[in-house]
């Protein structure tokens, strides 16, 4: 049995990596995911409408995916956000809940997430909201950012 494969076992219902247990599925250990503070001013608009505005980010970066921003709470306009019932699991970053954006009529449903508990790896994401490059426009101090293809945008 490879080194890798060693560290994996099953304990009593739950799968572990040495004793720490392993939720959705095993990481790959040649995946990095890294989570950092930026004062670059970072503005999200939809439909021309600003819907948050920060120089307090965390920028996240993570093998095989676009970079993503995290904002704070405080710094989106939550008027527009209706918490969704859906939530996802990532073993990186943890269990994510969902808002629907409404502006005027047009409604886009679990447009934005955030961890409520992230990983103890990732706290810095605790209660920041991601919008989308793909589904939004985002701003960084003041430029435009490509909007990245992926099977998520």
């Amino acid at each position: 049995m490879s080194d890798y494969a060693s560290i994996y076992w099953h304990k009593m219902d739950a799968w572990f990596e040495e004793d720490e247990e392993v939720f959705v599925h095993a990481k790959d250990p040649y995946k990095r995911v890294d989570a950092l503070q930026t004062s670059r001013e970072v503005l999200v608009k939809l439909n021309g409408e600003t819907i948050a505005k920060t120089c307090k980010a965390v920028l996240l970066l993570e093998t095989g995916l676009p970079h993503r921003y995290y904002l704070p709470k405080k710094d989106v306009q939550m008027a527009f956000l209706q918490p969704s019932d859906t939530i996802t699991r990532c073993p990186y970053k943890g269990e994510a809940q969902y808002y629907t954006v409404t502006i005027g009529d047009d409604k886009y449903a679990d447009l934005c997430w955030y961890y409520r508990y992230p990983t103890p790896e990732l706290n810095k994401l605790a209660n920041y909201i991601c919008f989308p490059q793909g589904k939004v426009d985002c701003y960084v101090d003041g430029v435009l950012e490509q909007r990245p293809r992926s099977r998520w945008d």
